[in-house]
């Protein structure tokens, strides 16, 4: 392949990529109904969370080294968390801050505060909305939606498009699509249209190995092997996003769930299966009806954040460079048992197979064989003594760039003098 063929990332792309870590967090009316996907029946009355705290929310994901957060601003069920001019199915119309409140509002105000990137799900399936059965009526009316949230709560680092409950369904997506890049140009626009960004494909938060960044097609939703017919224009380099829920069986809150939620052990495999596969990983933390995170949730959010940070921000070497042979020698003989590599992205993804060599008992070994590096690779294996590593580059498609080839320890165990 020669360079000038090789895909590129757009500067917006390169920016969103760099975040790796991102919080999703459903709420809405079905918080109130211990429900998934209510059908758009539930009273507003029912709305009603007491001590909301988006500060809160958004904090904990800061406390956590994530950097961005994403707010469902309308699920199915079409109850609006925001005051929109569209519907009267909305927080207006419940007895929240006596019908006053805007839950978007507030958590762009938190983003902004504790400078993570704001982001919004607004589903295009609308189970509430009369004009859902008229489609150029109810493209006005999802059009007016995205306008608001897009004009009204500062910059929008992504738009999330569902594409749960579409299957089958044709919305005008050039002029959804325009909407976005007219107002918030710079926004990932999450698989759906003319999308920037793309779903992993599954809500397990793992992604393949390899997971290439020009991957050209996926799944529409969970419950259709049905593939996204996108928009021409549709950037070749398309990098994929991981999503999954912190509770195992749910996205929104329900009473009783603790018992679900994911060990950190879980989470570091999702870590390592997501990042570690040079993807983003959205991770969903969902606030009770009180409008809290709950504490046990909160903990183990923060546990995993201590834990990602305690494993990699101390390399015991790092170093970069070009080329197809990379050398990275340590202060003295250690034990490894980590090597994560990062090419340098804005020039494409070069690499399509390597190997990583230990210098152990006076010969070089082969301790990791792979394809794809893209963005991040993360690789564990059984610690091994070593005092210098090799990055070879086997097969390419243009010269390697490496931003990151590092090395680490964290098991805990006592390096070697």
């Amino acid at each position: 392949m020669a360079i000038n063929k090789l895909a590129l990332p757009t500067k917006s792309q390169l920016a969103w990529q760099n975040l790796e870590l991102g919080v999703f967090c459903h709420f809405g009316i079905n918080t109130f109904c211990d429900q998934e996907w209510g059908e758009g029946t539930d009273s507003p009355e029912l709305f009603n969370p007491t001590e909301l705290d988006a500060a809160g929310w958004v904090k904990l994901a800061k406390d956590a080294g994530f950097k961005y957060f994403v707010l469902t601003a309308k699920h199915h069920d079409g109850f609006c968390l925001w005051p929109t001019a569209t519907t009267d199915y909305s927080v207006k119309s419940s007895p929240w801050k006596n019908s006053n409140g805007d839950v978007v509002r507030e958590c762009a105000d938190a983003c902004k505060k504790e400078g993570i990137h704001f982001g919004l799900y607004l589903s295009p399936w609308d189970q509430h909305e009369p004009s859902y059965e008229d489609a150029e009526a109810y493209d006005d009316f999802y059009s007016e939606q995205l306008t608001e949230l897009l004009t009204q709560y500062g910059p929008i680092v992504e738009v999330w498009f569902d594409g749960a409950g579409s299957e089958g369904r044709e919305y005008n997506w050039e002029r959804i699509i325009s909407i976005v890049k007219k107002y918030q140009p710079d926004a990932m626009i999450f698989n759906m249209g003319q999308p920037t960004i793309r779903w992993v494909g599954n809500e397990e938060g793992l992604a393949p190995y390899p997971c290439w960044n020009t991957e050209s097609a996926a799944k529409i939703s969970m419950f259709s092997d049905e593939k996204v017919n996108w928009l021409p224009g549709t950037p070749e380099w398309l990098p994929a996003e991981c999503d999954v829920p912190i509770r195992k069986l749910h996205w929104f809150w329900h009473p009783n769930d603790e018992a679900s939620l994911r060990s950190l052990d879980e989470l570091m495999h999702i870590y390592y299966n997501s990042v570690g596969h040079g993807t983003n990983l959205l991770l969903n933390v969902s606030p009770d009806n009180r409008g809290l995170i709950p504490e046990i949730d909160a903990g183990r959010l923060l546990e995993f954040g201590a834990e990602i940070k305690r494993r990699f921000s101390n390399p015991l070497g790092t170093v970069s460079g070009n080329g197809r042979e990379l050398e990275l020698t340590l202060e003295r003989e250690m034990l490894i048992d980590h090597i994560a590599l990062m090419e340098n992205i804005e020039y494409g993804e070069r690499v399509r197979k390597f190997e990583i060599l230990a210098f152990a008992d006076e010969v070089w070994k082969v301790i990791v064989e792979g394809s794809a590096i893209g963005h991040r690779y993360i690789k564990q294996f059984s610690a091994i003594k070593t005092s210098k590593l090799k990055l070879r580059v086997t097969d390419s498609a243009a010269s390697p760039i490496m931003n990151e080839f590092s090395c680490y320890l964290t098991n805990n165990v006592q390096l070697l003098v």
